[in-house]
């Protein structure tokens, strides 16, 4: 049975031109992201509604999208929660997102100029930089606008959508991976190795480097709940 988890504190919505249940949806990502909202947590629409400043109406829409991505899954008459995720299923999300990361990638050093290569380099010296401080809302904000960087190059939103979608399924294990100062360390190295082969346009390098960076982030994911006892079995 999952645990009858309480909802923490969330920052109230800004209304502003933006459609609302995007930003609605933003605003439980990152509580996801960073374990405000962690998995088994049961959603209680008068307390987020509450917390977010938002209508029960706008906040529905947000719960049906993120629903229907696997985010959130039913809990009988009691409305919903935060979705479990299997290490089978981990797995797979892992290995969809290696492959992805580095067809961006490919398709970044194909069509980005030489201003797009800076632009993504001085992200990424924001996001090593992130990783130093350790603060993980810090990384997880870093690694976003870097990968954001990188498909808005490759001129492949629709990568972006997918990655961001495997990410947040991820997040639990991402959390406690990103939270490791190995894990921080590697990451840095990691990072300066990718954007050394874009600045250079070396396609297989800079495959390779995203490929490895997947695969060390799904071990020390993966490592680090199993050590927890925080993770399904199919």
């Amino acid at each position: 049975m999952l645990p009858d988890r309480t909802l923490v504190k969330l920052s109230p919505v800004q209304h502003q031109a933006a459609p609302l249940r995007n930003k609605i949806i933003a605003a439980l990502r990152s509580a996801i992201e960073t374990g405000i909202l962690a998995p088994g947590t049961r959603l209680i629409e008068k307390d987020l509604c509450d917390q977010l400043n938002v209508s029960r109406t706008s906040l529905r829409e947000a719960l049906r999208e993120l629903q229907a991505e696997g985010i959130f899954e039913p809990m009988s008459a009691r409305g919903l929660t935060i979705s479990t995720i299997s290490r089978e299923d981990a797995e797979n999300a892992y290995r969809i997102r290696s492959v992805l990361e580095a067809l961006v990638v490919e398709q970044f050093i194909e069509k980005a100029g030489d201003d797009a290569v800076r632009d993504l380099a001085r992200c990424g010296e924001t996001l090593k930089q992130a990783y130093r401080s350790g603060v993980l809302s810090t990384i997880i904000e870093s690694k976003r606008a870097f990968y954001d960087g990188i498909c808005t190059g490759a001129d492949n939103a629709i990568a972006f959508d997918i990655l961001n979608r495997l990410v947040l399924r991820t997040s639990s294990l991402r959390r406690y991976s990103l939270s490791r100062k190995e894990r921080q360390m590697q990451s840095i190295r990691e990072i300066d190795r990718l954007i050394k082969a874009i600045q250079s346009r070396d396609i297989e390098a800079a495959r390779q480097a995203a490929l490895d960076h997947v695969k060390n982030s799904a071990r020390s994911a993966l490592d680090a709940v199993e050590g927890l006892g925080r993770i399904n079995r199919a």
